[in-house]
């Protein structure tokens, strides 16, 4: 069963207490992202059900909000997760031309997971970072002005960041 721990759970509690009573459902966002860093990188409808019991909501009032935003994953994700912006100003400067080289590198669409469970690949809407394109984010950090010979050191980098962790 999923349950936050007890350190946890007071901070879901002070975060609820920020809001009118009634409103809860203005915590749902930052509760969100707890479970999902709590409960391994995503959300499953079990995480999801047990955010909507602390907040006194509906499940599926959790879920428009999960399958809204695209910085919740609705299924496991791997170790790495490069979300590449594909809008307007990523795209005229290569960004399919990126993801497509993902793809061929790492054998992996948009979506998907290497099946090491190191890389996952997802297409983002913009991040805010036009004049940097193409760009991509990797957990709190951007990746700009993206090249192949830039995506093959990025993976590099994550592969010995993953074996110096092991």
């Amino acid at each position: 069963m999923i349950k936050f721990s007890d350190d946890r759970l007071k901070v879901v509690q002070q975060i609820i207490a920020r809001y009118p009573k009634g409103k809860q459902k203005s915590a749902v966002i930052p509760v969100l992202h707890i479970a999902q860093k709590e409960f391994g990188g995503w959300l499953s409808t079990e995480t999801m059900d047990y955010v909507a019991s602390l907040l006194n909501l509906l499940p599926i009032e959790v879920y428009e909000v999960a399958t809204f935003y695209s910085m919740y994953n609705l299924k496991p994700v791997g170790k790495y997760m490069f979300e590449v912006c594909q809008t307007g100003p990523c795209m005229l400067n290569g960004s399919d031309d990126i993801i497509k080289y993902i793809y061929d590198k790492l054998g992996i669409k948009p979506g998907e997971t290497t099946s090491d469970g190191m890389f996952t690949l997802k297409t983002v809407e913009c991040l805010g970072a036009c004049g940097y394109a193409p760009m991509m984010q990797m957990g709190k950090n951007y990746r700009e002005h993206l090249t192949k010979e830039k995506i093959d050191m990025i993976v590099e980098e994550c592969r010995n960041n993953a074996a110096k962790n092991n």
